[in-house]
């Protein structure tokens, strides 16, 4: 993940990276910078990457992420590009760098044009703006290259339809409610005792509405972490979404380059950087990685030896977030199962297993078309009760 400015031309609600204002001056990669993240990009010992372009707005330095484009493909055999952006404003240059077959695009899709304005745009004329460009997304890149979440503020959500049906209209059939993270410019929000259990029941609503919702219109809808999950638990190998990796080691396949080339372990490690909460940085572009702070970190990136997890009947298919530990709570002994983390984790293991276990033809239809099963009568959801 690379972050080649953290300047933005928005200023959302929830920011969590504690994103610059456009104008701001120091808050971009310098030359020097640049060239350092080429040279860390050039020792890695893979002939494969994957790079994401990450903000502030990244799209404010195109220059930028051109040339980490150009220097990739010609180093690496195979390179991919993900460009994290809020589509809020657009250029044929940008159109042309997106439209690369090794490019995809980002964005996010808070719901309806209230929920996203009130959240996101603040500007009704901003607002209808955006969903000119994202429409223009969809045209142009295709339900392949193109992607989206919602940041969901669970004591104000969007209806579900209102959610469903702008994704829909993008042919996109994947969404990925996301909680406002407790991060960033998102701290400011008062912490509330039951923001989790709000959460729970609103996420275990959403995935009772898909169900029915399928079951009705034939159009097969999924919540991207609990399809995630579901596979999880069902088949081996399934952990390429780090909250349900075990051991989560940081810093290992993947790490976040900052706007001053200062190198985390995750993208959420940059952010409780930023506003002083802790310092998680692991070396810097020019340096490289520092492996004994790293491995520090690592300690605690497994739940193995967890008192609490070593009891839980869900250990094999869960993870750990050190990250999310330390921002809400500062140390990383709490135990485990009073965590954000867990009550979330373990929430959304009850609701597979429930559903797994539910004796009706909706449910079964669409935890087959999510989970994957083979040769499932494409048309059978047309004919339920």
């Amino acid at each position: 993940m690379l972050v080649p400015t953290l300047r933005c031309v928005l200023d959302c609600s929830y920011c969590q990276v504690s994103r610059a204002s456009e104008h701001a001056s120091g808050f971009d990669w310098t030359e020097e910078t640049l060239t350092a993240v080429l040279s860390f990009l050039d020792r890695l010992g893979t002939d494969e990457v994957k790079i994401e372009f990450q903000g502030g707005e990244p799209t404010l330095r195109l220059d930028l992420l051109q040339r980490v484009r150009e220097y990739c493909r010609s180093r690496f055999t195979r390179s991919e590009f993900v460009v994290c952006t809020n589509l809020q404003r657009t250029s044929p240059a940008l159109w042309e760098f997106l439209e690369a077959d090794d490019t995809f695009t980002s964005t996010s899709i808070d719901g309806d044009f209230v929920t996203h304005d009130r959240q996101r745009t603040k500007n009704s004329e901003l607002a209808r703006q955006f969903f000119a460009n994202v429409e223009e997304a969809a045209k142009r890149l295709g339900s392949r290259k193109l992607s989206a979440l919602p940041t969901i503020d669970p004591y104000a959500p969007p209806a579900f339809d209102d959610l469903i049906e702008a994704y829909e209209r993008l042919g996109l059939n994947s969404i990925y409610l996301r909680p406002v993270n407790y991060q960033g410019f998102a701290r400011r929000r008062p912490a509330r005792e039951d923001e989790v259990d709000v959460w729970n029941r609103l996420h275990s609503d959403f995935i009772e509405h898909l169900i029915r919702r399928n079951a009705e219109t034939g159009r097969w809808v999924d919540e991207f972490y609990f399809t995630h999950t579901l596979r999880r638990m069902l088949s081996s190998g399934l952990e390429q979404h780090v909250n349900i990796r075990n051991p989560n080691l940081l810093g290992t396949n993947y790490v976040l380059i900052d706007y001053d080339g200062t190198i985390y372990p995750t993208d959420e490690a940059r952010m409780l950087a930023r506003i002083g909460r802790i310092d998680l940085s692991i070396g810097h572009a020019s340096t490289g990685v520092d492996m004994a702070k790293r491995d520090e970190l690592n300690t605690a990136s497994m739940n193995n030896f967890d008192p609490d997890c070593i009891h839980c009947v869900y250990q094999p298919f869960c993870g750990t977030d050190v990250v999310d530990d330390l921002s809400r709570y500062g140390r990383l002994d709490v135990p485990r199962h009073t965590t954000w983390f867990c009550r979330r984790q373990m929430a959304v293991f009850d609701k597979v297993m429930e559903l797994i276990y539910r004796d009706d033809a909706a449910t079964k239809a669409s935890l087959a078309h999510w989970a994957g099963v083979a040769g499932w009568p494409a048309g059978l959801a047309r004919t339920l009760p």
